[in-house]
């Protein structure tokens, strides 16, 4: 019994075998053009809020809610979170006695030579056999095995729920990406039939010139050619509309042949505003971070796991019940048998198996480190992005606009100057192109401009107008680097913590 209990409490009191986690460590403090990051740490579990309300679209709203609740990627990774969360609580067990009752009724014939502590003279029992025992086996934890297989289970379920966070954003994007781009071409539609109305004007116009003999057949030639191309765009369109229609229903969970989003004759409208100091505290909700974070954790636990292969393992091992030839008898005290003792298995050769299943872990921990790190890199590099498209679209909006006011300012004059007989009608055609090409343009930069705000609340991991559980301190100069504040504003202040220590 003292072996026993010396074995308990050593099983407990021994630290465990492998490395414990320690968020990564660069060389260097790594600088964001201009600023200087501070320590910061992944927080998937911050609330992302209900970002796509910003665009005060109800369609939006129903289409969102509709892609979150019927979903099948989505629901597929609900179901691999379910997995892995039943996989750590399945480890837990491996903490505990295992007791089973194995009954049994057989036909069995014994060895004339069997051992025993009496001489049996070649004797052997041949018949039935009923057994009725409790058998009991425990594996001790004295290298922190066990301890380190939870360890990476519960990893892997925290990196499986982030997966999740993960699929059910990028989902909700897809749907409002999508979206924007089938009122874009909704947009377009209304501004190529428009043409066509005044096409259709401008080919009644020729044709009544070419009767009253003052034009020419060309001129009425080139107004059909100009009505059927536009009138051929709108097929081009729809056709592009409808492929759309078919990805929302696909991302709702319903069949394309019986969803329908019905045409919108509105303008877009313009996107919300982005603040001036993005907080990188957004940045961390971004659940694929946390994910790698979680992967790298599982990875370091199973270090341990593979170092402990090295050492012995201890089990106690005990068995007692009821063992008989009769059945009659099997439950009478003279049919009771019980064992116990531990069970110490000592790695003594695996054909160096253990080393290169250690070899292995570590690769595999090296590899989840690389992976954690790139996934940090690739969020400064979506947020980035999405800022500079923000901003670069803003800026060619207002060119457009410009552009477009001055086209449909000289295709008037270019119809004024050919109905006067000062100009040939193909004035009046390019001015036309002109013109719609510029206002086609015009719907598709709105478009875009809501697209990337879109995905720079993707790349923030949700909207930015959540309140986070402390206050972002205010954004700390680089002096060594140039003055970048005018042209971009500090994004992050808090986000150097992922490569370093807290």
């Amino acid at each position: 019994m003292r072996t026993l209990l010396f074995l308990i409490l050593a099983s407990t009191a021994l630290a465990q075998i492998g490395p414990n986690y320690e968020r990564p460590v660069t060389a260097t403090s790594p600088k964001f053009k201009g600023v200087t990051w501070r320590a910061a740490s992944p927080s998937a579990h911050l609330p992302k809020g209900e970002w796509w309300k910003v665009f005060n679209d109800s369609r939006l709203n129903n289409l969102v809610a509709a892609a979150t609740a019927n979903n099948q990627q989505l629901k597929g990774a609900i179901a691999r979170f379910d997995q892995a969360r039943a996989a750590a609580r399945m480890s837990r067990g491996d903490f505990f006695p295992s007791i089973s009752l194995p009954l049994t009724a057989e036909t069995q014939q014994t060895s004339e030579n069997m051992p025993s502590p009496f001489p049996l003279n070649g004797l052997r029992y041949d018949g039935p056999a009923y057994n009725a025992p409790l058998d009991f086996s425990w594996e001790l934890d004295l290298w922190g095995k066990l301890r380190r297989q939870a360890e990476g289970t519960r990893a892997e379920a925290a990196a499986a729920a982030d997966a999740m966070h993960n699929v059910l954003l990028g989902i909700q994007a897809e749907v409002a990406i999508t979206y924007f781009k089938l009122r874009t071409l909704d947009n377009e539609m209304r501004i190529v039939r428009e043409a066509v109305g005044w096409r259709n004007e401008a080919l009644k116009i020729a044709s009544a010139r070419v009767q009253a003999g003052a034009g020419s057949e060309l001129e009425q030639a080139q107004a059909e050619t100009e009505v059927a191309t536009a009138e051929a765009e709108i097929s081009s369109l729809q056709a592009q509309r409808d492929q759309l229609e078919n990805v929302l229903a696909i991302l709702i969970g319903t069949s394309a042949s019986s969803f329908r989003v019905p045409a919108s004759m509105g303008t877009l409208s313009a996107p919300p505003s982005v603040p001036a100091g993005v907080p990188s505290d957004l940045l961390e909700r971004r659940p694929d971070i946390s994910q790698a974070e979680r992967v790298l954790e599982a990875a370091t636990a199973r270090i341990g796991v593979a170092k402990s292969h090295f050492f012995p393992s201890v089990k106690l091992m005990g068995r007692g019940g009821f063992q008989s030839g009769d059945i009659d008898i099997l439950f009478e005290p003279t049919s009771l048998m019980w064992s116990m003792g531990p069970s110490i298995s000592v790695p003594l050769f695996s054909g160096n198996k253990n080393r290169w299943n250690l070899t292995k872990s570590k690769a595999a921990h090296d590899e989840a480190l690389a992976g954690y790190r790139q996934a940090f890199l690739a969020a400064l590099a979506d947020v980035e992005t999405s800022l500079s498209s923000i901003r670069n679209l803003s800026t060619q909006a207002g060119s457009q606009q410009r552009a477009r006011t001055s086209a449909e300012k000289a295709a008037q004059l270019a119809k004024t100057r050919y109905e006067a007989g000062t100009s040939p009608y193909l004035d009046v055609i390019e001015a036309n192109r002109t013109t719609l090409a510029t206002q086609r343009a015009t719907a598709q930069i709105a478009g875009q401009r809501l697209i990337a705000t879109v995905g720079l609340m993707k790349a923030l991991g949700g909207g930015w107008d959540q309140k986070m559980p402390t206050a972002v301190p205010a954004m700390t100069p680089d002096p060594a680097a140039k003055n970048t504040d005018q042209e971009k504003p500090g994004f992050f202040s808090k986000v150097k913590g992922l490569f370093s220590k807290d």
